[in-house]
């Protein structure tokens, strides 16, 4: 638990440490200034201990060289025995005399080794331990030398039989005559005090130097970096659709000169989007207009036309072939305008969309038998490929039968003669189309452009449909209204592959696919069954953008009544449809109407 605890605080502070400038220009002046106060505290310690260990050695030598001096000049010192006992405790009582009262310092005396005496201490408390044997030998040597001019000082740690507790002190020494040395042993304790004050002084000042640094950094990186936050939190809203938003000047600083920037660019943008809305408000409203204008004057030429159309057999040849022309660009030039007052209507956010349950295998299939009559004269086959259970999901039975004709229009007219396969499938949350046709397909340099209003894949190419080149945006503007996908896959020589997936319920996002996108892995099981993979893919989430085979192919018009689906052989188009899910077997009886069952 603790573990757990401890690693989400870890993570929490990471996340914070990345996002935050401030936290990380604090935290950085912190651990600096930190370093540096303690190195500077450790240095100032050091130098303050120099210092006091120096005075207290100068005073030392002071002493002793006081106490030699008296130690010379004592008479009696040696007798005809060696050292006179009673003249060297005399000269010890007398020289801890001069510590004063409180003892600053403690004597001791030390004699040869041939002599009967070891020598005396001026407190018989003290632990002859204390004299450092390292003192007393360079203090011997230099007696051996015959020297007694020169003084030896060392730290030690004084000791005491009983009472006093054991402390820091200083040894010094000197020679006395060629038998007597010296030692004046001082204790230390009176420069703890002092120097454990200023320990805490220089650790309370280091703390409150690093705290104030730190708060100094603080009110410096929040004076750069509040208004850098506010620039972004601006910006954000600004992308978000806020146009109006705009920060604060103050005062003629570089951040004001970024905040006088800011706005400038925000209220150029500002105008620009309002231009070009007002641009694109009176292109639709034109549109729209001369759409609706020209309805009435169509009208009357299609009264015109039907009757000379009606009257064809008893004009001339060549009137009669005009009539039927002008019969023929008549209704291309309605669907037209059909289609550009759809446009239009998406462009203006008028597009509604009336979703109810239906079956998508019946869509297809009432789609599929508008494109009979054009799939005959193709001499394309298509073929089904449904489940056995409805695939019922909410949607505008209308526009997707439209987006379905306009895929089965698109894969007969580049099908090149071959067969044009369909398939549907779903699952708990999407119900998936894809028409596979086999024949020009398209590269990647038309994969942009492919859902392009009056964009075709080749200009020369002789058109049997009398589309009108909005076919595909419509449907892409189609599946948006879903919420849907309008995705497709092309390679030149292979075909395309054209996938529209809604959602069951209408309004629900879409997480992915019951068909895959490549004919590689939809061919390679029965269903289409596999996630997408590879392929040029567009999801329907932009203004005409997408990949398709030819985006100049509109919806055309109704080619036949329907179709009759059975297991033997496709009846009047030589389009074949099978039974649910299976794939298709049968043999072709007929390429033209009138092939029996």
């Amino acid at each position: 638990m603790i573990y757990r605890r401890g690693k989400a605080l870890a993570g929490q502070f990471r996340r914070r440490w990345h996002r935050s400038l401030q936290l990380r220009v604090i935290a950085t002046t912190l651990m600096i200034s930190v370093v540096v106060v303690a190195a500077l505290g450790f240095f100032l310690m050091q130098q303050i201990t120099t210092g006091l260990l120096n005075n207290e050695r100068t005073s030392a030598s002071t002493q002793i060289a006081e106490g030699l001096r008296a130690a010379k000049g004592e008479v009696g010192l040696e007798g005809a025995a060696g050292n006179s006992p009673k003249a060297l405790i005399s000269l010890t009582t007398k020289l801890q005399a001069l510590s004063g009262p409180g003892n600053r310092f403690y004597v001791v005396i030390k004699i040869a080794s041939n002599s009967s005496l070891g020598g005396t201490d001026g407190n018989r408390n003290l632990n002859p331990a204390s004299l450092p044997q390292r003192l007393v030998t360079k203090v011997t040597h230099e007696q051996q030398s015959g020297r007694t001019d020169r003084l030896w000082s060392t730290p030690t740690r004084l000791t005491y039989f009983k009472g006093s507790q054991p402390g820091p002190g200083l040894a010094i020494g000197g020679v006395i005559t060629t038998r007597d040395q010296l030692y004046y042993l001082f204790p230390l304790d009176q420069l703890q005090q002092p120097m454990q004050l200023v320990q805490r002084a220089l650790l309370v000042g280091g703390l409150v130097l690093v705290a104030l640094l730190a708060a100094i950094v603080s009110l410096v990186t929040r004076w750069v970096v509040v208004p850098i936050r506010d620039a972004a939190q601006a910006a954000q809203r600004l992308s978000a659709g806020r146009l109006d938003e705009r920060m604060p000047v103050r005062g003629t600083d570089d951040l004001a000169a970024l905040a006088r920037s800011f706005n400038e660019m925000a209220a150029s943008l500002q105008e620009k989007l309002r231009e070009l809305e007002e641009l694109s408000q009176v292109q639709r409203q034109f549109v729209s207009d001369v759409s609706h204008e020209l309805r009435t004057p169509l009208t009357t030429i299609r009264i015109a036309a039907d009757i000379l159309f009606e009257t064809r057999e008893q004009l001339e040849a060549s009137a009669g072939r005009s009539a039927e022309l002008l019969q023929s660009q008549l209704e291309r030039f309605e669907s037209l305008l059909g289609d550009l007052l759809e446009i239009s209507r998406y462009d203006a956010n008028a597009a509604t969309l009336d979703a109810e349950s239906a079956d998508v295998c019946d869509l297809v299939r009432r789609a599929a038998a508008d494109a009979e009559q054009l799939a005959a004269r193709r001499g394309t086959r298509i073929d089904f490929r449904l489940p056995p259970e409805p695939c019922v999901a909410e949607v505008d039975r209308r526009r997707v039968e439209r987006i379905l004709r306009n895929l089965l229009d698109n894969a007969v007219e580049h099908g090149e003669g071959r067969d044009v396969v369909v398939t549907v499938a779903g699952d708990r949350d999407a119900v998936a189309v894809a028409v596979r046709d086999h024949g020009v397909g398209f590269g990647p340099a038309e994969a942009r452009m492919v859902f392009d209003r009056f964009w075709r894949a080749d200009p020369a190419r002789a058109r049997t449909t009398g589309g009108t080149g909005l076919g595909l945006a419509i449907a892409l503007e189609d599946a948006r209204l879903h919420r849907g996908w309008l995705q497709a896959w092309g390679e030149r020589g292979r075909g395309s592959v054209f996938r529209l997936t809604v959602p069951r319920a209408a309004g629900q996002e879409l997480a992915g696919s019951p068909l895959p996108l490549r004919p590689d892995e939809a061919e390679a099981e029965a269903g289409f069954a596999g996630p997408d993979t590879g392929g040029i893919t567009i999801p329907a989430t932009g203004n005409g953008s997408g990949v398709g085979p030819a985006a100049d192919l509109g919806t055309g018009a109704a080619l036949a009544t329907g179709a009759a689906m059975g297991t033997a052989a496709a009846r009047g188009t030589g389009a074949a449809v099978g039974p649910a899910a299976e794939m298709r077997t049968e043999t072709e009886t007929g390429t033209g109407a009138g092939a029996s069952g």
